[in-house]
C-alpha cells in the first residue's frame, strides 16, 4: 500500500507521558500497515514543547506539529489542515486503541459511504482509583460506557448516532467544511476545551456539519478503545466542572444552530416550577441540576459578549 488512507491525529495539551507513551504503543501494535495511515502529533501550546521525535514510537514517519493557540478546536484545525488522507481518525492521548481500531475504521469507510461521521461505540475504562458509589450519577459523562447496538442515522441530534471525540472518524470534505465554518464564525472556538476550561460539543458540531452535508453519522461497538482515567476525573469538582462545560456548549452549539434561539425568561410560575424541582432532587441530583443552570447561565451571557460574523465566505 503506497496511497495513505487514513490520518490519525492526536492533540495533547501538557500530556502525561505515561498516558501517551501507552497511545502511541497502541498505535505501534495496529493490524493495518504503516504504511496505510500517517501519525500527526499536534502540541497545543503545551508548558514543555513536545521533541520533534515525539510520536516516532507511535509510527515510523510520523510528524509533530506545534499549535500555539490555545485549544482543543485550533488543534484540531491544524490537524485538518496538516492531514493528507481522506479519512481522519481523532484519537485523544488517554486513549488505547485495540489492534484492529484502524483496519476496522477504513472497513467502515468503504462499507458505508453514506457516512460522513462515525467512532467507537464500547469504551473500557481503566481507573486509576475505583470511583465512588456515590458518583455514579456523574460517571455517565465521561466516555466510559458500551453502546446497546450498532447506530447510524442522517439526521441531525440524533445523540444516539453522534459518536464522541475519542476515536472520532471524519471523511475529509466534512472536516474541512467544518474548519470552514470555524474560521468564518470564530464564536465555534466556544466549543472545546481550552486549557483548565471543560467545554465541550465540538464533536456534535463536526457530526452536524456531516448533516449539512447530506451525509449520516454512525457509532459501532466493533470499533473499541481503553480509556485510561486519571484519579482527577472522579474527583467531584472536576465532574462538576465536566457537567457545567457540557451545558454551557450545549446551549452554545444550539444557538449557533438556530438563531432565532433566546435565552429563556423567568415568570413567577416558573420560578415556583424550579423551586419545587430543587426540593424533589436527591443530594448528588441537586449539585448536578445546579452545574447545569450554571453552565446555561454562563453560555448566554457568553453569547451576548460574542458579536456573529457580517459576512459569510464560501469555502
Amino acid at each position: 500500500m503506497n496511497a495513505l488512507l487514513l490520518s490519525v491525529i492526536i492533540c495533547t495539551h501538557n500530556p502525561r507521558a505515561d498516558f501517551l507513551a501507552r497511545t502511541l504503543g497502541s498505535l505501534r501494535g495496529q493490524t493495518l500497515p504503516s504504511s496505510a495511515w500517517e501519525l500527526l502529533l499536534i502540541d497545543n501550546a503545551s508548558s514543555v514543547p513536545l521533541a520533534p521525535d515525539a510520536a516516532s514510537p507511535g509510527h515510523p514517519s510520523a510528524r509533530v506539529f506545534a499549535e500555539r493557540e490555545v485549544g482543543l478546536t485550533a488543534a484540531r484545525l491544524r490537524g485538518i489542515e496538516e492531514a493528507r488522507a481522506e479519512v481522519l481518525v481523532f484519537v485523544d492521548d488517554d486513549n488505547i486503541l485495540a489492534p484492529d481500531y484502524l483496519a476496522r475504521v477504513l472497513a467502515l469507510s468503504q462499507g458505508w459511504p453514506m457516512l460522513g461521521v462515525w467512532g467507537c461505540g464500547h469504551y473500557s475504562p481503566e481507573w486509576e482509583i475505583p470511583p465512588r458509589a456515590e458518583f455514579s450519577e456523574y460517571i455517565r459523562y465521561l466516555a466510559v460506557h458500551r453502546a446497546p447496538g450498532d447506530r447510524w442515522s442522517n439526521q441531525p441530534f440524533d445523540y444516539a448516532a453522534t459518536p464522541a471525540g475519542a476515536g472520532l472518524c471524519v471523511r475529509t470534505p466534512v472536516a474541512r467544511r467544518y474548519a470552514h465554518h470555524v474560521r468564518t464564525d470564530p464564536r465555534r472556538k466556544l466549543l472545546g476545551r481550552t486549557g483548565g476550561n471543560l467545554a465541550g460539543c465540538e464533536d456534535f458540531d463536526l457530526a452536524l456539519t456531516a448533516t449539512d452535508l447530506g451525509l449520516g453519522t454512525g457509532v459501532f461497538t466493533e470499533l473499541a478503545m481503553t480509556h485510561l482515567m486519571p484519579r482527577s476525573r472522579i474527583e467531584e469538582f472536576y465532574l462538576l466542572s465536566l457537567i457545567e462545560g457540557h451545558a454551557c456548549s450545549t446551549v452554545i452549539l444550539m444557538a449557533l444552530r438556530d438563531g432565532n434561539l433566546r435565552p429563556p425568561t423567568h415568570p413567577f410560575l416558573a420560578r415556583i416550577r424550579e423551586w419545587r424541582l430543587r426540593r424533589s432532587l436527591a443530594p448528588v441530583n441537586l449539585k448536578i441540576h445546579d452545574a447545569r443552570r450554571r453552565g446555561e447561565r454562563t453560555a448566554w451571557s457568553t453569547l451576548a459578549a460574542s458579536a456573529a460574523p457580517r459576512v459569510s465566505v464560501s469555502p
